[in-house]
């Protein structure tokens, strides 16, 4: 698949300057996007984003997911807008709420989307290694991650997490962009943005056991 890494312009802006013969599969927005977003607003008509992202993935043909702070009524979460093809798949939330500065969820979703099933790790749930295996258990063939400002220890747990999990993971922050495979390496990684690369997933499946005690039933 092709993917297309923006950190820094926004959705309106890209769209604008979008080159449409250099087609991407997958556009990964950070949270630059389109900022912060009120669910009032929106259905008021007063605010049109949600449209924006969905008129970008319909222009582009493929799937848009773009980080934002969505706030109901003042409740503020950090979150992450899914469409493909012209349509607004759904919203998702970050589950874990840090220090209290946002909310959390109520959700992890798998997205089925035209290049498989997409698993969304919004922000700070990166550091939450039992969201990655929920998504994986429920199928997912890749994972995205928007996020804000990263460094060394983003990267660290990008490839921790798709390694131990066998499921790529394609993240994008603020002048930092980057695809960790199943090997647990980068196979991309830009500062620049937009950016577009060409990657192929690899699956690999092994028989793991585990010795448990309890679970006693007596014999017969």
């Amino acid at each position: 698949m092709r993917v297309c890494f923006v950190a820094e312009k926004d959705v309106r802006a890209f769209a604008d300057t979008l080159d449409i013969d250099d087609e991407a599969d997958l556009i990964l927005f950070g949270f630059n996007g389109v900022g912060e977003v009120s669910y009032e607003r929106e259905l008021k008509g007063q605010t049109k984003y949600f449209e924006d992202i969905a008129l970008l993935s319909k222009k582009a043909k493929n799937i848009v997911v773009c980080g934002c702070v969505t706030d109901t009524h003042g409740h503020k979460r950090k979150s992450a807008v899914v469409a493909e093809n012209g349509k607004l798949l759904g919203v998702s939330d970050r589950m874990n709420g840090i220090d209290g500065d946002f909310g959390s969820g109520a959700l992890v979703r798998v997205y089925e989307t035209k290049i498989g099933r997409m698993g969304v790790v919004v922000a700070e749930d990166l550091y939450f290694f039992d969201i990655f295996k929920t998504l994986v258990l429920c199928g997912s063939d890749f994972i995205v991650c928007p996020f804000s400002c990263a460094d060394s220890v983003e990267e660290c747990i990008v490839r921790a997490v798709a390694y131990c999990y066998g499921v790529p993971v394609f993240f994008c922050a603020q002048k930092r962009c980057m695809i960790a495979d199943i090997s647990g390496e980068l196979a991309f990684e830009s500062a620049q943005s937009p950016v577009v690369t060409q990657f192929t997933a690899k699956k690999e499946y092994h028989l793991v056991e585990t010795r448990w005690r309890g679970l006693y039933k007596p014999k017969k």
